[in-house]
């Protein structure tokens, strides 16, 4: 086993750890990681693959708390865009993708890591163009996560609304990425044979944040992942 894979298994194992935990994360994580061991060709359907996978999970397991009315037109739009977000992707160029991913990554993690409060969003407009933006970026670079977050914090969703309600928009986003992945012909040999290796670690990750969800504190985590995710994202954008 090279040193490539098994950064990208323990870039997997602790994407599923941070999004057990905490409800998102493993996308941002792994795609922190990932396009500079394999290149964002390999990378991002290797990741929706893991994401789906996970996601199914989660939302088995807070299946109870999903609100399918808070999330329906985020879901529409998402579903919409993605095959745009896929296909931009295949036309720019991977140095400034990768710029792009890197600039995403790190301002999301800022974003979240001072608190920046925004106002209350009521109007369904909002949901319709988060859904849109978060469709973009899914197709592109598996990070449909910052805007429904965002959108979450100014709906004011309790944390286990955030959980369920985020592992049912990612379900159907991860479907449709995956889809158009599949028809686009981007799952090659390569990229199925570092999918299998991922698996174990994925399981691990899950089974890790659900045991350690009641002895570690969440937020601390995740201010810790953001941290390290402000200096990924800025890494991706210098090269």
């Amino acid at each position: 086993m090279n040193s490539t894979l098994i950064f990208s298994i323990l870039a997997i194992f602790l994407g599923a750890f941070t999004q057990s935990l905490t409800g998102f994360g493993v996308a941002l994580v792994a795609m922190a990681i990932l396009p500079s061991l394999w290149g964002l060709q390999v990378a991002t359907p290797l990741v929706a693959l893991t994401g789906i996978v996970l996601e199914t999970a989660l939302l088995i397991r807070y299946r109870q708390s999903l609100q399918m009315k808070s999330i329906w037109r985020l879901v529409v739009a998402s579903v919409v865009a993605i095959p745009f977000g896929i296909y931009v992707l295949r036309q720019l160029d991977e140095r400034i993708a990768l710029f792009i991913l890197g600039l995403i990554i790190s301002g999301y993690a800022l974003y979240a890591l001072i608190g920046f409060r925004l106002p209350e969003l009521h109007h369904p407009l909002w949901a319709w163009l988060t859904g849109l933006a978060s469709g973009m970026l899914g197709g592109a670079y598996n990070t449909a996560g910052p805007p429904i977050v965002i959108y979450g914090n100014c709906r004011k969703w309790s944390p286990q609304e955030f959980r369920s309600n985020l592992s049912g928009f990612f379900i159907v986003n991860s479907l449709m990425v995956v889809s158009t992945h599949f028809l686009s012909g981007n799952f090659t040999s390569q990229v199925m044979s570092v999918f299998w290796w991922m698996l174990p670690a994925l399981a691990m990750g899950f089974i890790a944040g659900q045991s350690l969800e009641r002895w570690l504190n969440p937020e601390i985590f995740r201010k810790i992942v953001l941290a390290v995710l402000i200096v990924l994202g800025i890494r991706l954008m210098v090269g």
